[in-house]
């Protein structure tokens, strides 16, 4: 026992009286081995006693009949070197236990190295000072053990004989050398229900199918003959009826001299797998047909043998004809330079058993018949050993090359632009978003260009949009054939065009660049027949200058783009803060303008339109003022940029809509002749198809007659987006008595065509114009040509901007009666315009 084992000996308080002496041990050793304790265990041949530690301090031999001698002496601690670990462990647990109901069998090391089984009982009580005592015996059992274990061993052989044969699911079976059974085993009765003794001879065969007797008895033959093995399968009628497959197989005892002694042979149930291979064979013979269907090639590699098949379906696929052998030269041949790298990485991940369970991959192939480039997709699957080693490989083959253009297609619309094939806004930015990456790590610049041509619009309306669209591409061309040879062109949306150029990395570049785009641009188009001008308004700016990251160098380039617009187009702008400055200025502005329509801060001023001649108030323009609720009213142009912004500008129409009519509603209910009074109206009112019916129904909710009514537009209108919606809304004002008057003439790219195509009423002289048109022969020219122009098509012209007397009476003497400017009076407020009383 170990030094635990004695601790163990100690917690539990097994201990003899303290201080006992081994001399008073050895005295009182005939009293301990004198107690009558001893009969309280079986007849032993060896007495022993241990004390509370564990140690024994007594033992004695019954006579002779204890054979064993021990290879130590086990007194005190000794005992532990004779027995096994196990067996020491167990003892301290009975003994601790108190486990003294059955005996303990074990095994003794004795003198002559042997050990010997050996059969331990014990008992334990408890000494007047309170510590434990055990008293036990050692039996040699090792002989009868030795006994019951060979007895063990004959009835498992019994029982193992009775569970192979009795149970066996096979059926054992002897047959004489000339072939006839002999013996059969049990479950041939249990099958069949036919007695062994019909079984005997060739009676077995009155149990088989009858397709089957004849292939049986002519295998069974042939074995006599050649003293082959026999191997066959049959089917048996079973007891409760019907068949079941089975095996039979057999082989041949011989003598000395060869000759066959006796067949012995066993029948097994294989009718699952006899099944199982039918359900096989029906699904290979559906798998051929679905892969022949869905035009699937093959390509069957053995991992064991390195063979190689290729199908049919495989072959046609590649070009090859039947005769040509399944090689990997001929496959790397056929297989396109840049994916056969891919293709030897498969094959050598194959020898080197790392091939995955399952693998697809997409290659390119020239057939080889026609030459001709095909896609095809492989998919894989790895059969493996239990050992996990590949076994076979079996990859199918799909041709995919109409699948893959018709990707190409798809992909291809998804990212560019089909009139000019450029890439659209999508890829384009990708494109932006992943060089800003670059240069961000790299630390180098490019530039940015936003292109917008000029006068689109017009193109269209004057000659249609195929002319429109014909100039789109003659533009995308132009732009294509003289961009930088590393830039990323794209079509933005509309007449909106982008370019990145690694190359462009300074202004002097920019500048450079835009100016060969604008001599490329400057020679007139044709389309049939006709000469397309093609102006271009040019923003740019300058990545790692302007802005350090993409959406910034947009927006850095769409303000140099909007400034140049502004400018008169046609032009380069470049970045510089005070764009960005401005477009915060306009922000404010659309702020502001929210504002004003939220709290409804609107308020119409009235400017009077006289007749020069006589002074006659004939109408006004209704001019747009709010009021601040700090500053008070406020003129238009602190909340510009809101009129170019479509809500905003529609809701503050509304709002003075609502007012005009509002005081048209009281001025006539006074008795007073506003005449007509003018509104004007943006472009973004006519885009949702209905301002004319709302403006109408207006009139008739306020009951004001159209007569006293006009709408005032600027040429802009009629080149904006939506063009037809305008024209739709101008001849329905027109229908219903509603005037329509054509602002800032002159000023803009309004045609003859515009006169004609437009319903317009009256023709507003551009304040430009007439602000020197008594000092400027020129001016005065252009004056004379409008009023000309006006009266040929029946139109009345209205001067703006009449700030003097001299311009006037220059005005008059050029034909030009009505005027409107401070000269003639000044913006008012409803309480402070006074209309005549209607005579």
């Amino acid at each position: 026992m170990d030094r635990f084992a004695d601790h163990r000996f100690d917690d539990a308080r097994l201990a003899l009286e303290a201080g006992l002496t081994a001399q008073d041990l050895f005295l009182k050793r005939n009293d301990i081995l004198s107690s009558p304790l001893f009969d309280k265990v079986s007849p032993s041949l060896l007495r022993w006693v241990a004390d509370h530690r564990g140690r024994v301090i007594a033992i004695e031999r019954e006579g002779g009949r204890f054979q064993a001698r021990f290879a130590g002496d086990p007194i005190r601690l000794g005992w532990r070197a004779l027995l096994s670990r196990d067996d020491v462990h167990a003892l301290l647990r009975a003994a601790l236990t108190g486990d003294t109901d059955l005996p303990r069998t074990v095994r003794l090391h004795c003198a002559d190295g042997q050990w010997r089984w050996c059969l331990i009982r014990l008992a334990r009580i408890v000494t007047m000072d309170g510590r434990p005592r055990w008293y036990g015996t050692v039996e040699d059992v090792h002989d009868q053990h030795q006994r019951d274990a060979l007895s063990r061993a004959l009835a498992e052989s019994q029982e193992h004989y009775r569970w192979s044969v009795q149970l066996n699911p096979q059926v054992p079976w002897t047959a004489a050398p000339d072939g006839n059974i002999q013996e059969v085993g049990p479950r041939w009765s249990e099958l069949t229900g036919m007695a062994p003794d019909q079984a005997m001879g060739t009676g077995w065969m009155g149990a088989l199918h009858p397709d089957d007797i004849e292939p049986t008895v002519a295998v069974w033959a042939s074995s006599l003959v050649s003293g082959a093995a026999v191997d066959v399968d049959y089917r048996i009628r079973l007891q409760e009826g019907g068949y079941r497959w089975m095996r039979a197989r057999a082989s041949a005892r011989r003598d000395a001299q060869g000759r066959i002694v006796r067949w012995y042979g066993t029948l097994e149930d294989v009718h699952a797998e006899r099944l199982a291979q039918h359900a096989l064979s029906d699904s290979e013979e559906r798998f051929r047909l679905a892969v022949q269907s869905a035009r699937l090639g093959i390509w069957d590699f053995d991992c064991i043998t390195g063979a190689r098949s290729w199908s049919t379906e495989f072959r046609k696929m590649l070009g090859l004809d039947d005769e040509q052998p399944a090689s990997t030269d001929l496959a790397l041949r056929l297989v396109h330079p840049d994916d056969r790298d891919r293709l030897q990485a498969m094959l050598d991940a194959v020898t080197a058993d790392m091939v995955p369970p399952h693998f697809e991959a997409t290659l390119r192939i020239h057939r080889a018949d026609t030459g001709a480039l095909r896609w095809i997709r492989s998919t894989g699957w790895t059969m493996r050993s239990h050992a996990g080693r590949p076994q076979r490989i079996i990859i199918t083959f799909l041709d995919v090359t109409e699948e893959r253009d018709a990707e190409q297609r798809i992909r291809w619309a998804a990212t560019h632009d089909p009139m000019t094939r450029l890439p659209n806004r999508a890829l384009w930015q990708a494109s932006l978003e992943t060089l800003a990456g670059q240069a961000q790590a790299t630390g180098q610049r490019f530039g940015l260009m936003l292109l917008d041509i000029d006068d689109l619009k017009r193109t269209n309306d004057s000659l249609g949009h195929d002319a429109g669209d014909a100039l789109l591409c003659a533009f995308a061309e132009r732009l294509a054939a003289v961009a930088p040879a590393d830039a990323v062109l794209g079509r933005l949306g509309g007449d909106e065009f982008g370019l990145i150029a690694p190359s462009l990395v300074d202004s002097a570049g920019l500048e450079q660049w835009s100016a060969r785009l604008m001599d490329s641009v400057r020679t007139p188009l044709m389309h049939q027949g006709r000469p397309l001008d093609c102006g271009v308004s040019v923003g740019g700016a300058l990545f790692g200058e302007h802005a350090h990251r993409a959406d910034n160098l947009l927006k850095a380039a769409d303000l140099a783009l909007y400034a140049s617009k502004r400018a008169g187009r046609g032009r380069l702008t470049l970045f510089h803060s005070e764009l960005r400055a401005e477009a915060q200025q306009r922000g404010s502005m659309i702020r502001m303008a929210r504002q004003v329509v939220a709290d409804r801060l609107v308020t119409p001023f009235y400017q009077p339109r006289i007749d020069m001649r006589s002074g006659r108030v004939l109408g006004c323009e209704a001019l747009l003022r709010w009021h601040h609720p700090r500053l008070g009213v406020q003129l238009p142009g602190s909340i510009a940029a809101g009129f170019h912004h479509s809500d905003i500008a529609v809701a503050l129409t509304a709002q003075m809509l609502d007012g005009v009519l509002t005081d048209l509603r009281q001025w006539l209910a006074e008795g007073l002749d506003p005449g007509r009074v003018a509104i004007n109206a943006a472009a973004a009112d006519f885009a949702h198809g209905d301002f004319a019916d709302r403006v109408l129904r207006q009139l008739d909710s306020f009951a004001v007659p159209a007569e006293h009514f006009e709408i005032e537009v600027t040429e802009s209108v009629f080149l904006d987006r939506g063009a037809d919606e305008v024209a739709r809304a101008l001849r329905h004002f027109a229908r219903a008595g509603v005037r329509v008057a054509l602002d800032d003439f002159g000023t803009g790219f309004a045609s003859l065509t515009h006169l004609k195509q437009y319903p317009v009423d009256v023709l507003k002289i551009d304040r430009s114009f007439v602000s020197n048109v008594d000092q400027d022969a020129g001016d005065a020219a252009i004056v004379d040509a409008v009023v000309k122009l006006g009266g040929t098509f029946g139109m009345e012209v209205v001067a703006e901007g009449v700030e003097t007397e001299a311009q006037a009476q220059c005005l008059l003497e050029l034909g030009c009666v009505v005027g409107q400017g401070f000269h003639l009076g000044r913006p008012q407020p409803f309480s402070a315009f006074h209309p005549p009383k209607r005579g």
